[in-house]
């Protein structure tokens, strides 16, 4: 399943990428996170809680850093699964910043999400929306986080 987006936020690309790869700013950027912990500087272990339709679940997964180009670009690539044996999944994601005129700078990402297991028993559409509410509401968040940290 891929799943791509663009956003904007206010800031310079040096210091939106000083903050978004902070493991205290995704923890309160991410919709659900209950821990993001650096174990080293490119690797991350994660813990996070979604409902996907009647469904609650516990997301335990591992990210490495694996390309960057300070301030420009990352890929990190996930592996994990979700706690009861409900499935497991892996992903590749890739986030660019561009800057753009009056201090902003454009944020596009793209993420392929490979899930196997009972969480795949919902389909491509649940998780699909499901995955662009969480991008949506992360955006919201990081904005929000920037702009106190500018404040």
């Amino acid at each position: 399943m891929k799943i791509d987006g663009t956003f904007n936020l206010k800031g310079s690309p040096q210091k939106i990428w000083d903050t978004l790869l902070q493991p205290g700013t995704l923890a309160s950027c991410v919709p659900g996170a209950e821990k993001i912990e650096a174990t080293d500087d490119k690797t991350y272990d994660c813990l996070v809680k979604q409902s996907v339709g009647p469904i609650s679940v516990k997301l335990k997964f591992t990210v490495k850093i694996t390309e960057m180009d300070p301030p420009k670009y990352v890929k990190a690539v996930g592996n994990g699964e979700a706690l009861g044996k409900l499935g497991t999944f892996s992903m590749v994601l890739g986030v660019t910043l561009n800057e753009e005129p009056g201090g902003n700078v454009k944020v596009d990402y793209t993420t392929d999400v490979n899930i196997v297991g009972k969480l795949a028993t919902f389909g491509e559409r649940i998780m699909h929306a499901k995955a662009e509410s969480v991008s949506r509401t992360f955006g919201s968040n990081l904005q929000k986080t920037l702009q106190s940290l500018n404040a």
